[in-house]
């Protein structure tokens, strides 16, 4: 450690400037915990991924792929449905996403 001031007006100058970073640095844990507290929250109330979904256009009017739960290419707002309608939407022409393949993982033929 770096030599101390050797008079005592300076070494309570130092003891009360030390005692203010440390207040600052306690507040910035404080906040940091509980950021991550929140963050932990969020993970564990966070609903369960859909088994299928479907990407619509952007203003969401129309489908434009149909894949399955979870996968990450399905753009930032994928909507979460049931098998059947996932069938559905991939007989009425929506395309199936080639990167997870939800027409293979439902069974589906086209024809």
């Amino acid at each position: 450690m770096h030599d101390l001031p050797p008079d005592l007006p300076r070494l309570r100058t130092l003891e009360t400037w030390l005692q203010l970073n440390l207040a600052q640095v306690r507040q910035a844990i404080a906040a940091a915990e509980q950021r991550e507290a929140e963050r932990q929250r969020g993970i564990e109330h966070r609903p369960p991924t859909p088994d299928w979904m479907i990407q619509y256009s952007l203003g969401g009017r129309h489908p434009l792929h149909v894949h399955t739960g979870g996968c990450h290419m399905a753009g930032p707002r994928p909507k979460g449905v049931t098998r059947e309608a996932a069938l559905r939407a991939l007989a009425d022409g929506v395309t199936a996403c080639s990167h997870c393949r939800p027409d293979s993982e439902l069974g589906f033929l086209e024809g």
